[in-house]
């Protein structure tokens, strides 16, 4: 665990749960699986404080427990998914791409909440969305629950593990922890509910939904709550499922771009004949990326995506614009160059880039001191002389890889921080604008005339709101840069996983 890492994960924690949490998540995440009362003494913090805290980051699969073989229960953070909370935005926008505002909320609400029950889920998605309808209008609790279901079948969202009941009326002592289990086949199994009703809208007046004053409403919402039809059965976001989703659409735009002009030709639709067909998988098995593979010849033979060689590829491609980039056009000559000639001395750089010596050497230089290339001493003799040592220039992708994704962590951290900073600075602009937002939606509500709206949007004062949409832009630019940063780092992560895996 990287100190960037460790700060982006304090930065992120901070961000969404507040000081106590980060302060507990940071804590495990530095110095491993620890027992609670040796939590509380080592951070300074108050058992109950540490308690909640732990419930939180428990909640949202942050922190894992398990009991030690000295009867005690430890607990210990989820660095790696700490980190999956900068693709929040990316994950609802997929389900919003894929499954329209329905989906995007349902994963929205199980992202905010870390699990919930489906028709906890129903109910809030309904009431958010009957909230943006038309006055009269409002969303049928079916029509959610279809797109649960769908995102379940897709494997979008899956069931949380639970505590299996226990047969005998005697169970015995209760253990340390709970031990929650699931199996795959009912990981998707969506419970049949009967969820019948509309989305409902919330009321700024003293009337609810029936007119009626809140004095005169009957007391029955505490005392007489209906049993849940699913309750103990809670769902949580699939980031595996998001995560293969991502992948594959990468490695699909990366084929399309390559081979654009080719594709463009092709039917609209899956009416392709066994003859162009052919071809163009034979096109693609011959392309050198070596995205799709072939394997035997019978029947045709069997045609595979090659997923490491494709992420291999998109990594490198990603190494090689940065390359060209941070070092200039001539830098990603020589980059390729070395990537395709796997090993070359400083003569045949020179030789085969067509750079002059002294330039070339810079470059090599400039890029050795970055990370991105590695030198290679290959002695002719034991006791390694200059004079009888060849150096060769080598790319070494799954290094480079790394040392990019670490740089990657420290570009978003600075993001998030410089983020922060530009909002504090302008607490005061936006607490007033927000308050003259609230005073123009509620005067809307009750009807009041143009002349008197304008009475109040005048308090905001020229120059305030063209600071206002200064900061506006400077925002929206560093979350849009998060996103692209967060995109290279899934590739790399995604590119060094499957490598591991293959050693």
């Amino acid at each position: 665990m990287t100190q960037a890492e460790i700060k982006l994960c304090s930065l992120l924690l901070q961000e969404h749960f507040g000081e106590i949490v980060e302060k507990i998540g940071v804590h495990l995440i530095r110095t491993g699986s620890q027992p609670l009362r040796v939590i509380a003494h080592d951070t300074g913090t108050s058992l109950d404080q540490v308690k909640k805290a732990l419930c939180v980051l428990i909640q949202h699969n942050l922190v894992i427990y398990q009991v030690h073989k000295r009867g005690v229960v430890e607990y210990e953070a989820q660095c790696s998914r700490v980190l999956r909370m900068l693709r929040y935005p990316r994950y609802i926008y997929t389900a919003k791409t894929l499954y329209s505002d329905t989906g995007e909320l349902i994963v929205e609400e199980l992202l905010l909440n870390g699990k919930m029950t489906m028709s906890a889920v129903v109910k809030k998605v309904a009431d958010r969305l009957t909230e943006t309808m038309e006055d009269g209008k409002t969303m049928d609790y079916a029509e959610v629950s279809n797109t649960f279901v769908r995102l379940a079948d897709t494997h979008f969202v899956q069931r949380c593990p639970w505590v299996p009941a226990t047969e005998n009326s005697d169970p015995g002592p209760l253990p340390l922890a709970p031990i929650l289990v699931i199996s795959e086949k009912d990981m998707y199994l969506v419970p049949k509910l009967s969820l019948i009703g509309k989305g409902k809208r919330r009321r700024s007046s003293d009337e609810d939904a029936a007119g009626e004053p809140k004095a005169k409403r009957p007391k029955h919402n505490r005392d007489n709550k209906e049993p849940i039809p699913d309750d103990g059965i809670y769902w949580q976001a699939n980031l595996d499922r998001f995560h293969q989703h991502f992948r594959d659409q990468a490695i699909v735009s990366a084929v399309a771009n390559r081979m654009d002009q080719i594709f463009r030709s092709l039917p609209v639709g899956y009416n392709i004949s066994k003859q162009v067909l052919d071809q163009y998988l034979t096109l693609l098995a011959d392309d050198p990326l070596e995205f799709v593979g072939k394997s035997g010849d019978s029947g045709g033979g069997m045609y595979v995506i090659n997923l490491h060689k494709a992420l291999g590829s998109l990594a490198t491609a990603t190494l090689e614009s940065v390359v060209q980039e941070r070092f200039g056009s001539r830098c990603a000559r020589i980059f390729r160059l070395v990537l395709q000639k796997k090993h070359l001395e400083q003569k045949q750089v020179e030789d085969f880039a067509m750079i002059p010596a002294k330039e070339a050497k810079d470059m090599l230089y400039k890029m050795l001191s970055g990370n991105f290339i590695s030198l290679q001493e290959i002695p002719k003799t034991p006791d390694h002389a200059p004079s009888r040592t060849f150096y060769l220039y080598t790319v070494n992708i799954l290094s480079a890889a790394r040392m990019l994704l670490h740089r990657c962590y420290k570009s978003i951290a600075n993001l998030i921080e410089r983020r922060q900073f530009e909002t504090k600075e302008n607490k005061r602009l936006l607490e007033k604008s927000q308050r003259v937002e609230a005073i123009i939606a509620s005067m809307q509500a009750t009807g009041a005339e143009d002349a008197q709206l304008q009475e109040i949007e005048e308090m905001i004062t020229v120059p305030e709101r063209q600071q206002l949409e200064t900061l506006k832009r400077n925002v929206n630019k560093l979350d849009a840069s998060e996103i692209q940063v967060d995109e290279t780092i899934f590739l790399l992560e995604s590119y060094i996983e499957s490598t591991m895996k293959r050693q």
